[in-house]
């Protein structure tokens, strides 16, 4: 089967009309009062590689209905005009379709270029969940 527009390319085309966040860029802003960061990966996720200190997770199945204010789902996080939202997810693809959606939508938001995968390596500080199950080995 051959799809009429691969998800490389809805990527591309979401990150050249969205504006992206380089990983110390990010990191630089951590701390600033007017930042939400938002990571739309799965829990598991998380509870594996950690998350973003500060950070509020909203899973990507429900970002749409969170942030649109007529949706039964709508989380007030996403209400406040007066922050800046910046998306991330592993590597980037997911939060770049995400926040063309936004876009989209009317919300204004950025994503993090490279998603949480250039995180720690570049300094960035790491948080795990209190339930975190430590893998034997």
């Amino acid at each position: 089967m051959r799809l009429q527009t691969p998800v490389a390319e809805m990527v591309a085309a979401a990150r050249a009309r969205i504006t992206e966040i380089e990983t110390p860029d990010l990191i630089a802003r951590l701390g600033d009062p007017d930042l939400i960061v938002v990571d739309i990966r799965d829990v598991r996720e998380r509870q594996r590689s950690g998350y973003i200190p500060g950070s509020f997770h909203a899973p990507r199945g429900m970002v749409e209905f969170w942030v649109d204010p007529d949706s039964p789902y709508f989380k007030t996080i996403f209400g406040q005009q007066d922050k800046s939202f910046v998306f991330h997810c592993a590597s980037g693809w997911r939060s770049a379709l995400t926040v063309a959606t936004l876009q989209d939508m009317g919300f204004d938001a950025a994503h993090l270029r490279e998603g949480f995968s250039t995180w720690e390596k570049h300094g960035g500080p790491v948080e795990f969940p209190a339930s975190r199950k430590v893998e034997p080995g």
